[in-house]
């Protein structure tokens, strides 16, 4: 029998009745699998490949190659490998879906929207900032023209400058980046 080709290996395992030893079927991790070898005992590889998602393996495998990946895991502390792998596997991912920029071209993509939202943020600062100091002229200009005696203030004139300075005061932010805010872009870039 070739064992290079095997796709099993069998482990004896002993009961402690007088039973006699039986059995148990173990499969070759992922990486073993795809590489068509034997999976031994201590196989490096095969507490971070498992049979069941042998994708991950391959994908790291078509951008690192298989003895790249085992230097690298045998160089490092068995604390910090699995960490090493999911990088390995997230690279791997960002190199297939972009040839030329891998993750760097994500970052990349990442910061240009971190300064368009910096951008937009910015800007309904600075109208908040207008429309705040509107109100304080308006306030500035309601008191002066009350306080002009040649001009007889009514109950109805009171009211409504009482009901003006309460709507102005329950203006808040929120309705003001609701009502500015073009198809709700910045909400929906900041839920991206």
């Amino acid at each position: 029998m070739d064992f290079s080709k095997s796709t099993q290996r069998t482990v004896a395992t002993h009961s402690p009745s007088s039973s006699p030893p039986r059995s148990v079927i173990v499969t070759p991790c992922a990486a073993c699998k795809i590489l068509r070898r034997r999976c031994v005992e201590k196989c490096i590889l095969a507490p971070y490949f498992p049979p069941c998602d042998p994708i991950k393996f391959a994908t790291a495998h078509r951008v690192f190659g298989a003895s790249n990946i085992i230097k690298l895991l045998q160089d490092l502390p068995e604390k910090q490998r699995a960490d090493a792998v999911s990088s390995m596997v997230y690279e791997a991912n960002a190199r297939l879906r972009d040839p030329v920029y891998g993750c760097a071209g994500t970052i990349c993509q990442l910061q240009k929207q971190i300064n368009l939202l910096q951008e937009q943020l910015a800007k309904s600062q600075a109208q908040l900032v207008n429309m705040q100091c509107q109100y304080t002229n308006l306030m500035a200009f309601i008191c002066k023209e009350m306080s002009h005696p040649t001009r007889t203030i009514s109950s109805d004139d009171q009211q409504s400058f009482h009901d003006l300075s309460d709507n102005l005061n329950s203006y808040n932010l929120q309705s003001f980046l609701d009502e500015n805010n073009n198809n709700g872009t910045l909400w929906e870039l900041l839920s991206t």
